[in-house]
């Protein structure tokens, strides 16, 4: 039996985490959200998603710093940052797949 691919979104904002859950749900993804980086860190370990959607800026920090300290042994195969200004972080934009804010889901298409 093969099992739904999953996926974690890591995003304070309710609405785009819900817009976001019909979108994975109609491609068969089961998805989790948290929207904190405390409660999205346990999540990660929890679940070891297939896909992690982080945005940057969280009430408890900046995600894409803790990028470094999520356990790189259960690390999602594909990673998704969110920002609304991802210019702001050139070093991190080269290493990893970027949607800005507001997101369009055709490019979503493309990254997923």
């Amino acid at each position: 039996m093969h099992l739904p691919k999953t996926v974690l979104i890591i995003d304070d904002e309710p609405d785009l985490c819900v817009l976001l859950k019909v979108y994975f749900q109609r491609r068969r993804y089961k998805v989790f959200f948290a929207h904190n980086l405390m409660d999205g860190e346990k999540l990660l370990n929890e679940i070891h998603p297939d896909v992690l959607l982080l945005d940057n800026n969280l009430p408890d920090g900046m995600g894409w710093n803790k990028l470094t300290e999520f356990n790189q042994e259960i690390f999602p195969s594909k990673v998704i940052l969110m920002s609304g200004n991802p210019m702001l972080y050139p070093h991190i934009t080269e290493r990893y797949n970027v949607l800005t804010k507001p997101i369009s889901f055709s490019d979503l298409d493309v990254l997923v």
